[in-house]
């Protein structure tokens, strides 16, 4: 099907929705006279009381560990969110209604012996259970009983005052998040609530990633503002991000892993993706001042559960799914995970398809109610043409010869080859030596291989048409080895509570590559001619290049609180880094060492609000001497970020953040000596973010937020003082949201819409070319009732021509964003 047919069909799917609703819309505006928002929130409640579960009853029984607290209902209820408030266990219910002979709430003083207060009462969009301890919140188990909701509540130790960490709460299922996600691990390495935490952080959680439907880790990170995506999606071969002007890491379930950035990844069997963003040199060790992305993926559970998913889609895109989860054994101490994918992307114009494959096996083995052990594997292999873009004259540029299509491919079919397979295979061991001390151990081990024929532009001739090519190839593997050990406590020094993290983390990089390159033909753009009779003689260097990187790194934190508001972070780490290459018979060898420190403070004046400062440093290693045979320091980054976290709603909360990020030590020509280098540069990058995530009204969310980044050069002798950083947008936007019916004939429909807006961008560094803005929009249409799922996401739905970054910084490789697309999912849950 063409990609008209396929927009006509989109159209006219939304067009017969829209009449759909709009014939049913007015049978129900009888019984719906609202024209206040007061009105309109109080028939919410009406509807959501049609369609929710009811409490008829509620049961606490004392045991000998503390209580059970047994909620009977009507209906079918939702997994509750829980969270600690003082000295209560919060356990919020949505979607429910109470519904008590007795009353409209339910309340009982010392049911238990250290159990001071249970209350049951109504809330706006469900039910809220607070169990009070005497001296420290309790600790529950939530499970779904044949009679209702079942809490099984244990006595909480006084260790650590109000600190959130010391509660434990096991959830027997999956947990639905929505979008609004309150603890994350990324800004700290420890399970802290994001309002206590001192620096900016975003997170996508799961909702997100089934409300949109995206094809890979770029189409995901859209959701928060500045991130500079480098490759789009229809690739396979690399995921490159920039926050605030410079690059990110990526980490999984917390530990790095350069595999990571250099092979696409897959979604199945992702649970969340939490940003950093600024330096994170005191947790992980060397790495880009931009920021942290860390994929955390989805672990076993005790409660089975089965999903698979299939989707078709524009240029005959195709993709299936599946994830499985439950129990091996009867009492619940070996889990399994199993999640799967295969998907074919096409392209649009003459490029090939690419293809993805991927399997993620997880094992838990509950050794005691102390000890655990988790075993991860990962296999991911894909295919894809290699996409160098399009020439600046002709797409953004006027050509006499007019607009080149966007979907030009410069390749070549029978010589375009990127295969890359990537497996991992590693386990994460936990052990609680009491309430209050924990030990962590993880280890991972990733095998790389990849086959790449590349075919890139690097002239266009004054004839505006004539495309000078070159083609080169390479083979190449790399194997990553990393251990970490680190261990968490809480404790007290007088009236100060501390939570302590200490550890290290070892790990091998090795990388080897052979390069060789071909002769080819040149291409007219207007007019290209394809075939096996281009491609040239090849040649193949003998002599590949390999290097070895290892890396020591020792880390201790300490989250302070000096005041239930006033909250202190100290952090640091020292890294040893020692790196080795040779190639053609000479070996460099270069260790470097050095400390990054990280600071912060946050002042919460009221329960809802917390302000923040922190200052925190980066460095990377630079490999190479001066003329002089000096070897080069690191490259340093150093941030200072103020800032704001407001939880408006109970499940709503916005950051706004400033921030300046320095990064010194780069390295620019000699002057005096040609072809070396030094280290005088430095890079500046100041900013305003706004993020905003969560729920604004019952079964209306939304994520997104503004991006204002002011990234340029402060010193260099090559390029002007004052030029903007390459492919950096002043301005940029996102956001998206989604409402869903709740109640009625229409209940499970839901709507979707994204705006992303990127403002212009420089294309190099000399600042010879600017890239225009542009503005997409996506949408969404989706049902979902009981364990069915139908969504039908358009992308680009005004199909508006825009470029991303240009791949090799240069006017001849700029990479067309994706036309209007159609993708059509069906889900079943059982």
């Amino acid at each position: 099907m063409s990609n008209v047919n396929y927009r006509q069909l989109g159209y006219k799917v939304l067009i017969s929705l829209a009449g759909a609703i709009a014939a049913v819309l007015p049978a129900q505006a009888q019984n719906r006279p609202a024209t206040t928002v007061e009105a309109w929130l109080a028939q919410e409640s009406i509807y959501l009381a049609q369609s929710a579960a009811s409490v008829i009853g509620v049961q606490a029984n004392a045991t000998e560990t503390g209580l059970e607290v047994l909620l009977e209902t009507e209906g079918a209820i939702a997994t509750p969110t829980t969270s600690v408030i003082g000295n209560a266990l919060i356990a919020d219910i949505p979607n429910a209604v109470l519904a008590l002979p007795e009353g409209d709430e339910f309340l009982l003083e010392n049911p238990a012996e250290g159990i001071a207060l249970i209350t049951v009462s109504p809330r706006r969009d469900g039910i809220r259970v607070a169990i009070t301890g005497l001296d420290a919140p309790p600790i529950a188990e939530v499970e779904t009983a044949e009679q209702g909701l079942l809490l099984s509540v244990a006595i909480g130790t006084e260790t650590t005052g109000e600190i959130e960490d010391s509660i434990e709460v096991v959830v027997t299922g999956e947990q639905d998040e929505d979008y609004f996600v309150p603890d994350v691990e990324v800004g700290t390495r420890t399970d802290t609530p994001l309002r206590d935490i001192p620096f900016s952080i975003q997170v996508i959680p799961e909702q997100v990633l089934e409300d949109q439907q995206p094809r890979s880790i770029t189409e995901v990170i859209r959701n928060v503002p500045g991130i500079t995506i480098v490759n789009p999606p229809q690739f396979v071969s690399e995921d490159f991000f920039f926050s605030r002007g410079f690059e990110t890491d990526v980490t999984l379930n917390g530990l790095r892993d350069t595999t990571l950035g250099t092979t696409g990844s897959a979604l199945v069997n992702l649970e969340r993706i939490e940003v950093l963003r600024g330096p994170a040199g005191a947790l992980f060790g060397s790495g880009a001042p931009g920021g942290t992305i860390n994929l955390v993926t989805r672990q076993p559970q005790s409660e089975s559960a089965y999903e698979i998913e299939g989707s078709i889609g524009s240029f005959n895109t195709y993709e299936g799914s599946i994830d499985f989860t439950g129990s091996l054994n009867a009492d619940d101490t070996l889990l399994y995970r199993f999640s799967a994918s295969a998907s074919q992307l096409g392209n649009e114009g003459f490029a090939p398809e690419s293809e993805r494959y991927f399997i993620a096996p997880v094992l838990t083995w509950q050794m005691s109610d102390d000890t655990q052990i988790t075993f991860e594997g990962q296999y991911f292999a894909g295919w894809s043409p290699n996409g160098f873009g399009l020439p600046a004259i002709g797409t953004i540029f006027e050509n006499p010869n007019g607009d080149i299509p966007r979907d030009r491919y410069i390749g070549e079919p029978s010589f375009d080859q990127n295969d890359r397979q990537v497996g991992r295979v590693g386990y994460n061991f936990e052990h609680r030596f009491s309430e209050n001390w924990q030990l962590q151990n993880s280890f991972r081990a990733s095998f790389q291989q990849f086959e790449e024929n590349v075919v890139s532009g690097i002239e266009l001739l004054e004839d505006n048409r004539t495309l000078i090519r070159s083609a080169g190839f390479s083979d190449a593997y790399r194997n990553v080895y990393l251990l970490d050990t680190n261990v968490v406590g809480n404790f007290e020094t007088g009236s100060i509570a501390h939570q302590l993290l200490f550890g290290f983390d070892l790990s091998t990089d090795f990388f080897e590559v052979t390069f060789g390159e071909a002769e080819i033909a040149p291409l007219d753009l207007f007019d290209p001619v394809y075939g096996s009779e281009t491609v040239g003689e090849s040649r193949r260097d003998e002599n590949p290049f390999a290097q070895t990187i290892d890396r020591l790194g020792i880390f201790l934190q300490d989250q302070i609180t000096l005041l239930p508001n006033l909250r202190v972070l100290l952090g640091g780490r020292f890294d040893i880094i020692s790196q080795e290459a040779e190639f053609a018979g000479d070996v460099d060898f270069q260790q470097d060492e050095a400390f990054s420190p990280r600071f912060g403070i946050v002042y919460q004046p009221s329960e809802t609000v917390s302000l923040y400062g922190s200052y925190s440093r980066s460095f990377e290693q630079t490999a190479g001497t001066t003329f002089d045979r000096e070897l080069f320091e690191p490259i340093r980054g150093t941030q200072y970020e103020i800032g704001v976290k407001v939880d408006w709603l109970e499940d709503l909360s916005t950051t706004l953040a400033l921030y300046e990020i320095t990064r010194t030590n780069v390295l620019t020509d000699d002057p005096e000596n040609p072809g070396f280098s030094i280290q005088t540069g430095e890079q500046r990058s100041r900013g305003v973010e706004l993020n905003v995530t969560g729920e604004i009204l019952p079964g209306w969310n939304v994520i997104g937020g503004y991006a204002y980044t002011d990234a340029e050069i402060t010193e260099d002798n090559v390029f002007e003082v004052g030029n903007s950083l390459a492919g950096i947008p002043e301005h940029a936007v996102s956001l998206w949201t989604t409402y869903e019916i709740r109640s009625g004939s229409l209940e499970g429909l839901g709507f979707g819409l994204g705006l992303f807006y990127v403002g212009e961008r420089q294309g190099t560094l000399e600042n010879s070319f600017t890239l225009p803005d542009y503005l997409r929009t996506d949408a969404a249409l989706y049902y979902r009732r009981n364990d069915f799922r139908a969504a039908l996401n358009v992308r680009n739905l005004f199909d508006v021509e825009y470029f991303e970054t240009p791949l090799n910084s240069d006017d001849l490789s700029l990479l067309a964003g994706f036309p209007f697309t159609v993708q059509f999912t069906l889900g079943w849950q059982f």
